[in-house]
């Protein structure tokens, strides 16, 4: 369950106070949208919904590391955004040179970053129409490509900057395109739904 959180003094934070709140309150999971609203997720994640997530970094890790092309992050990780949002997809992927031009005092915080692919991974607890608002924020803020993976329709909506989103049924073969060469997989052969 994501609930609002108000702070009525402050109005909403600075960056850099979101990092001393996020900090400070390790056991929260905290996004904040463009208009500067905090969210708190209060509810764990399902074991199915970890196992999935995790066979999905499985399948990223494996081919990032023949590819040797990125950083794979995994569904702790924030980015705050050019709208002034703090996003936490999933999965995410950053080009290794992208990655590689962040200092270390980015990469021990939320860097400021648009990562180049993300998966959000719809669990029983998520609302689609809230998740596809989402993917539309990610794609405006410079993501190149992400997946909506949503085991209840057994779908994958695709999202790409200026395009329409598509949709793969978990049967079909889904690429990685021009973003992840060489990555493809079959959602069918690694998740349980």
């Amino acid at each position: 369950m994501i609930i609002p959180l108000n702070i009525p003094a402050l109005g909403s934070f600075t960056d850099d106070e979101l990092v001393a709140f996020s900090t400070a309150n390790p056991d929260l999971f905290v996004e904040r949208d463009e208009q500067g609203q905090l969210f708190i997720n209060m509810t764990p994640t399902f074991a199915l919904s970890s196992s999935n997530n995790s066979e999905l970094i499985g399948e990223l890790i494996i081919w990032n590391r023949r590819r040797k092309a990125g950083k794979v992050l995994e569904s702790n990780g924030g980015f705050f955004l050019s709208d002034s949002s703090m996003r936490v997809p999933d999965v995410a992927w950053i080009r290794l040179d992208r990655w590689n031009a962040l200092s270390m005092s980015e990469k021990k915080s939320f860097p400021h970053l648009a990562p180049d692919f993300i998966i959000e991974l719809k669990s029983e607890t998520d609302s689609l129409k809230d998740l596809q608002f989402k993917m539309q924020k990610w794609i405006e803020n410079g993501v190149r490509l992400a997946w909506l993976v949503s085991t209840e329709e057994q779908l994958t909506y695709v999202y790409k900057p200026g395009e329409e989103s598509t949709t793969c049924s978990f049967d079909e073969l889904i690429s990685g395109e021009d973003v992840l060469v060489d990555f493809s997989v079959r959602l069918s052969d690694i998740l349980e739904y």
